[in-house]
């Protein structure tokens, strides 16, 4: 099937998505400063995290399930060059589990919230999100994936 809109409208539309302060990423943030947690933005360790809480030893990242290649029904192979958005996405992953365990190699707890927890039609409740992160920060489990319902 061909694209919808000419490629010149497609390319100011993927301009337009930013890979900091999305909206996942500010409800998130908004939910865990309102519980008392003070963090650190867009930290300089390995992946960037979204956010660094350096008194809990942890940092959280806020994907968004297309660029990461979720497995959810927010993510969909694109029908247009899918040679590149195979290896885009696929490198995007490898990118994700190397910066894991390089934080996990220097002690840093990681924790991941999907975009799927937080909208579309298997999204939590946003108090459940935030209780199991501030669950998962005081205590002292290594790692944890917040992902919708299946």
């Amino acid at each position: 099937m061909a694209d919808v809109v000419d490629p010149a409208t497609r390319s100011r539309m993927m301009s337009g998505i930013r890979g900091k302060n999305t909206k996942p990423e500010l409800i998130v943030r908004k939910a865990l400063h309102g519980r008392g947690f003070r963090y650190r933005l867009h930290c300089k360790l390995p992946g960037k995290p979204d956010l660094c809480l350096p008194r809990y030893g942890a940092v959280v990242f806020v994907h968004g399930c297309f660029w990461h290649g979720h497995d959810c029904h927010l993510f969909k192979w694109p029908s247009t060059r899918p040679e590149f958005w195979r290896e885009k996405i696929a490198r995007n992953r490898a990118v994700d589990s190397a910066a894991y365990e390089h934080l996990q190699e220097q002690e840093w707890r990681v924790a991941t919230v999907w975009e799927c927890a937080l909208k579309g039609r298997t999204r939590l409740q946003l108090e459940e999100v935030v209780q199991r992160l501030e669950s998962w920060l005081r205590s002292d489990v290594a790692s944890l994936e917040i992902e919708g319902t299946r």
